[in-house]
């Protein structure tokens, strides 16, 4: 029993001795690691091997419980470490690998690079136009929507008109106010570039209007529009131009309410084409009405379309939509927007500045339309069309219309914008004054034609 227990005693201790070995090793080979590391430069750090990948490689190497227990006095074998440049040594004679698109990881006194907090002390960041990326812009989209929209809630224009939940106040002293839960909702009247017009009926005066709603979108261009058409619609006091009722802002929304026109947009209502008393009767209250923004505001509609002309039961022809209008200099224009099916050829070919002269051609070939029942230009696609309106002759209006009608087309669509008649004079034009004090019953054929939508 005793000799047992030598013999148990006896193993015990061998592997008591192994693992003594063991420890020292691993020891030693972590001392002389630290040792070695701590002698290195910024530099050099990158040709030694990861702690990781020698202590893995060294312990490799260890003796395991079945060697042989090693004899005293014999030397250890530990790891070789890669050649160490020590202070007071000479370089490896070996050159150093240039990296030319490899980011620098060396520190340069020079560098203004702003340093990181990391592991074993500051290190260099990394730039990221040594990455080959682009750092983020500082001014961004959300910066200029700051610009306008304030802490409290409400949007301003530069100081040129300030919109909240309550309405709207403008620079010159004018204030509407309107807002929602004043506000039945009715339904849908059409939905537009911009936004989506809404029937309302303003409870505190039993009024029905159409609300226009426009989500706001980080764009600076966007923002403009919104303003223009606000500005123009205050200050318009024309019977031909659409009435503002007022304006407030919600939850990244615009909402202005216009008087309602109950028939409709002129071209829901032109069907096969109309008379040509009606037709003069329409092509008056739009000369009025872009005769008002011109000498008034000095404004551009620069849109003009049959969509942008409302008319009520009433019999009554208003201008609408003045997003894209354009303030004038000189009586002249420069940004080139709009409806491209209707603009003029000095538009379409880009020239630098144009004038009214091309809501003149536009009137023009609205007014075609209108009479015809279609679209003059019929095209396959866009540029065709575009080609058409430079290269073609202007269209002409059906051949059971008077001389006098053609006439007045021909002269709304010149191909030289310097040839067209100005507003004044195509409101002298034997074709307008021909109807002026003809009592033509607009509402009755605005009602008519309604019906006729409706049924279709």
């Amino acid at each position: 029993m005793i000799k047992k227990h030598v013999v148990s005693i006896g193993r015990s201790w061998n592997k008591f001795g192994i693992l003594y070995q063991t420890l020292s090793v691993r020891q030693s080979f972590t001392v002389d690691l630290n040792k070695s590391i701590e002698t290195l430069s910024l530099g050099e750090k990158e040709k030694v091997p990861s702690q990781s990948q020698t202590v893995s490689s060294a312990s490799d190497r260890l003796p395991s419980a079945q060697s042989p227990v090693r004899p005293r006095g014999s030397p250890i074998n530990r790891s070789v470490l890669p050649p160490i440049t020590r202070p007071g040594q000479p370089r490896s004679p070996l050159p150093r690998i240039s990296r030319p698109n490899a980011p620098r990881l060396t520190p340069n006194l020079d560098d203004a690079t702003p340093k990181r907090e990391g592991r074993g002390g500051m290190r260099p960041a990394l730039n990221l136009a040594q990455l080959g990326l682009e750092s983020k812009p500082t001014d961004t989209p959300f910066a200029n929507f700051s610009r306008y929209v304030d802490p409290s809630g409400k949007l301003n224009f530069s100081g040129k008109a300030i919109i909240h939940a309550d309405g709207v106040d403008f620079s010159n002293g004018s204030s509407f106010k309107i807002k929602m839960d004043e506000l039945e909702l009715k339904e849908e009247l059409g939905k537009g570039q911009y936004g989506t017009v809404q029937k309302v009926f303003h409870k505190a005066t039993n009024v029905v209007m159409a609300m226009k709603e426009i989500r706001l979108e980080l764009d600076e261009a966007k923002l403009n529009q919104i303003l223009m058409e606000l500005d123009i619609l205050h200050k318009s006091t024309s019977p031909f131009i659409v009435e503002f009722y007022g304006a407030f802002f919600i939850e990244s929304c615009v909402y202005y309410c216009m008087e309602y026109m109950d028939a409709g947009s002129l071209d829901k209502l032109y069907g096969d084409g109309v008379p040509e008393e009606v037709l003069s009767k329409i092509a008056n209250s739009m000369l009025h009405g872009l005769k008002f923004l011109k000498d008034e505001l000095s404004i551009i509609h620069r849109d003009v379309k049959p969509t942008n002309v409302l008319v009520n039961k009433a019999g009554q022809v208003k201008l609408c939509d003045f997003g894209v209008s354009g303030q004038l200099a000189n009586s002249l224009a420069k940004t080139n927007i709009g409806c491209q099916s209707y603009m003029a050829p000095e538009r379409i070919q880009a020239v630098n500045t144009y004038s009214v002269s091309s809501d003149v051609w536009s009137l023009g070939l609205s007014l075609v339309e209108v009479a015809g029942g279609k679209y003059p230009y019929i095209n396959d696609n866009m540029f065709a069309q575009l080609k058409a309106i430079i290269d073609e002759e202007p269209p002409k209006l059906p051949s059971h219309f008077s001389e006098e009608a053609h006439s007045f087309i021909s002269d709304c669509l010149r191909k030289d914008a310097t040839q067209r008649p100005t507003y004044s004079q195509l409101l002298q034009h034997p074709f307008i004054k021909k109807y002026e004090d003809v009592d033509v019953d607009m509402a009755a054929w605005a009602v008519a034609a309604n019906l006729s939508r409706a049924s279709h």
